[in-house]
């Protein structure tokens, strides 16, 4: 049958990817780190270091994860090439609808799977820590500020993956000024990432009573969590920690106890908050992470920055700067101006739909053909 043949001819399109993907993964070294995993695992002293314990388990289920999808996209594979046969040799029509969603269904595994092999950073497979900061604008950027909080934490429950906030300041008729949150789950950071910068929103303000079309600015800072980094070194004197009663909605222990921690580091200036945890030690914890995670980040900046013989410095969040477009009035569209990626959905978009934007950065940033900021004019 033509409709069958054309998908074996498909099909055989996606046999030296498949192949590729195995080869990056290298899965025989992780199905040997998986052996070795196992066998410390049965050790009745496994759990005396709990953290320890808790890192090592994590690994192991990563990769395991790792390698059962590779041997099931493999099997799906020649599942596929089966149901070909059978359809052809039966000259069944019905087959072809079943062929046409397996084969789909193995092209959009496999594109996954090849995202992955693209997370090679230091960092990428750990949790991230996101800041956002609404620009200038009031209410109006107040109010862009939560919805990108909310599209957030719709991603995180997409991926499967743990949403805490951190952090959270609101605005004074509506809206975030400000939040922190973590997003813990496999290659969290890895994939976020990518989402650090300004981000434009182009509406009919729901707060201008003259309906006019306004335009608004947050920022957006993604740091890996860092739990200990021998390559970030915070010395007790360049510290002040300060602690105050935590603020809006909460557990029995908010504006009771002084149990929120502000951090801040002399020599940067930066500052740090953390009042979600229910303890002032593990609140101080928490907080250390984010400034470790911030003091690497400026320390890659800054070496990055020597690379290029330029000073390097975070854009003024406003015209000119942003990352993404959000244009909901006169037109719908979401547009990636470092990648060119678009869709006239923009409601499945702040619904959490951003893988499409975060695998086009990781393909273009892989193939170094990202294109510096824009303006975003033509929107």
């Amino acid at each position: 049958m033509v409709e069958l043949d054309q998908m074996k001819i498909e099909l055989q399109q996606y046999k030296a990817p498949l192949a590729e993907v195995r080869d990056s993964l290298d899965i025989p070294a992780k199905k040997k780190r998986m052996e070795e995993l196992d066998m410390d695992m049965a050790s009745p002293d496994f759990w005396n270091n709990p953290d320890r314990a808790n890192k090592l388990s994590k690994e192991a289920k990563n990769l395991k994860d790792t390698v059962e999808e590779c041997e099931a996209m493999e099997q799906a594979y020649e599942d596929i090439e089966v149901l070909i046969a059978m359809g052809n040799e039966e000259n069944d029509a019905s087959m072809i609808d079943e062929v046409r969603g397996e084969l789909d269904s193995l092209i959009e595994r496999l594109e996954t799977m090849r995202l992955k092999t693209l997370l090679t950073g230091p960092y990428d497979s750990n949790n991230a820590i996101l800041s956002l900061n609404a620009g200038a604008g009031g209410t109006e950027s107040c109010d862009w500020c939560g919805m990108l909080y909310r599209m957030y934490m719709r991603w995180a429950e997409r991926k499967g993956f743990t949403f805490e906030e951190l952090t959270m300041v609101e605005g004074d008729e509506a809206g975030v000024k400000s939040a922190d949150f973590q997003i813990s789950g496999e290659n969290a950071y890895g994939y976020l990432k990518s989402e650090q910068g300004v981000h434009r929103l182009v509406r009919i303000s729901p707060f201008n009573a003259q309906g006019k079309r306004q335009t608004s600015f947050v920022s957006l800072d993604v740091l890996p969590e860092l739990k200990d980094d021998s390559e970030i070194e915070i010395k007790n004197d360049d510290i002040r920690i300060d602690t105050y009663r935590s603020s809006g909605a909460g557990g029995q222990h908010i504006n009771k106890t002084s149990s929120a921690i502000r951090i801040t580091h002399f020599p940067t200036g930066i500052v740090v908050t953390c009042q979600n945890e229910r303890s002032q030690f593990q609140n101080k914890d928490k907080a250390m992470e984010i400034l470790r995670g911030k003091l690497l980040q400026r320390k890659q900046m800054e070496d990055e920055a020597k690379l290029k013989g330029i000073q390097g410095d975070l854009k003024a969040i406003g015209w000119g700067s942003q990352i993404r477009s959000y244009v909901l009035q006169p037109y719908q569209m979401v547009k990636d101006h470092r990648t060119g990626e678009e869709t006239g959905n923009p409601d499945a978009v702040l619904d959490g739909d951003i893988d499409r934007f975060i695998n086009a950065y990781l393909k273009n940033a892989s193939q170094g053909t990202l294109r510096s900021d824009d303006s975003g004019d033509d929107m």
